[in-house]
């Protein structure tokens, strides 16, 4: 079943944000992961949004998309993750 991996984001620094997400995407197609959007925040229409910007990224299922988080290439990208910005990550799958 699909699963949709969700990041809301706020860029700390552009240059290290565009060095994870050029590392970043090889991993994720490793897994089958396709990045669908990174987008920025047009309008909040109800409620509190905090980030300014959201990635959202369709796997083929929650497995390959906890093999994918928890694999030694992404996880070996994480402290440039965090210096690059600062990101809440979830993962969903349909109900």
């Amino acid at each position: 079943m699909t699963a949709y991996l969700v990041a809301n984001v706020t860029v700390r620094n552009a240059e290290k944000m565009e060095a994870y997400a050029a590392a970043a995407g090889p991993t994720l197609e490793a897994h089958g992961g396709e990045l669908i959007l990174d987008g920025q925040l047009s309008e909040t229409l109800s409620g509190a949004w905090h980030a300014p910007g959201v990635a959202l990224v369709r796997f083929p299922s929650v497995e390959a998309a906890q093999t994918w988080y928890n694999s030694p290439e992404y996880q070996a990208l994480a402290p440039l993750r965090a210096s690059a910005a600062e990101m809440d990550i979830a993962l969903f799958a349909p109900a």
